[in-house]
């Protein structure tokens, strides 16, 4: 594989992830989504590891995705459930995961509703002199450190589908659209995408759309057009209304017919641009239905494809026998 070293214990943030990082992680998804390709689709890298999913907050791909990577990398899957667990009973979050570490967890894969939970058990997990490796796999409003990589792993794999670095992306002007103030998935594409060189620019609402955003070197515009115009990505946003204290919209139809994404509202932009979607979609409110079902114009299904070879990646460089030197 690549001279490139992978040098970190867990994967909370992308904030101080550097271009070499992302190189690795892109080189080594490409190296899983080739393995993914084959009839026999099972390797036995982290055989013998125990990878547990600690989701307190619920989810469909991100969780599944998660297992189904731990699952052809040969590991043991522990899955756990809120609503059947201790913590009906007064169990604390930390007692949780120490009780995961007594049973002998290497990995832990960690959701949660509240920003800081998972950064929070990896430094307790560290005091306790364990070796367990912990994965954010979105806190609260804070990030989303996969998504934003297989997000990324996405678009320079359309762009250089034989070896898909992440330097395709430099100068490329990718459009972001929708809730942001309460996306972890933007914040994290945010430190990927302009670490990587990409222009980027955010719309919506201003009621959705801080402008203390702009510190992370995106433009912002509170109209759809100019952030459309010649854009070679787009990438929308779903609306996180369990995540709203208030109405920050009129109605979802008049979100949509402002910064709703439609094959016609698509005509400014660049010749070539595709369209992404982390998930879950409202159709026909971030993004018309026909649009999203389009393989000339929509990369949302490879996103959900991707999202597996990029966290085989994950788990094998914090779960590999590389982190015995920590």
């Amino acid at each position: 594989m690549s001279e490139l070293t992978w040098r970190r214990r867990h994967i909370i943030s992308l904030a101080d992830f550097t271009p070499q990082d992302y190189e690795l992680v892109m080189q080594t998804a490409l190296s899983f989504q080739e393995v993914l390709s084959r009839r026999n689709k099972k390797v036995p890298t982290l055989q013998g590891k125990v990878v547990a999913n600690l989701f307190f907050e619920s989810s469909t791909r991100t969780r599944n995705s998660f297992e189904l990577a731990a699952k052809r990398l040969s590991a043991d899957v522990l899955n756990f459930s809120p609503s059947t667990s201790s913590l009906t009973k007064g169990e604390t979050i930390l007692d949780t995961a120490r009780t995961f570490l007594a049973m002998g967890t290497d990995i832990m894969v960690i959701r949660h509703q509240a920003a800081g939970v998972p950064d929070a058990i990896a430094q307790d997990m560290d005091a306790l002199g364990g070796k367990v490796a912990v994965l954010n796999a979105g806190d609260g409003k804070h990030e989303h450190p996969s998504q934003a990589l297989l997000d990324l792993f996405t678009l320079v794999s359309y762009l250089n589908a034989s070896n898909p670095t992440a330097s395709e992306i430099k100068g490329k002007k990718i459009a972001i659209v929708g809730d942001i103030m309460h996306s972890r998935v933007a914040r994290s594409n945010l430190w990927s995408l302009i670490t990587n060189g990409a222009d980027v620019h955010l719309a919506a609402p201003p009621t959705l759309l801080p402008p203390e955003f702009a510190s992370y070197g995106a433009k912002i515009h509170y109209s759809l057009a100019p952030a459309l115009e010649d854009a070679d990505f787009v990438m929308t946003l779903r609306l996180q209304t369990e995540r709203m204290s208030q109405n920050l919209i009129p109605s979802l139809r008049e979100y949509h017919a402002q910064f709703g994404i439609t094959r016609d509202r698509l005509a400014k932009c660049s010749p070539h641009v595709q369209v992404l979607h982390p998930g879950p979609v409202n159709r026909g409110v971030e993004i018309s239905s026909d649009l999203m079902d389009d393989p000339r114009l929509s990369l949302i299904e490879r996103q959900v494809t991707n999202g597996v070879a990029i966290r085989m990646g994950l788990l094998f460089l914090i779960g590999s026998s590389s982190l015995d030197k920590f």
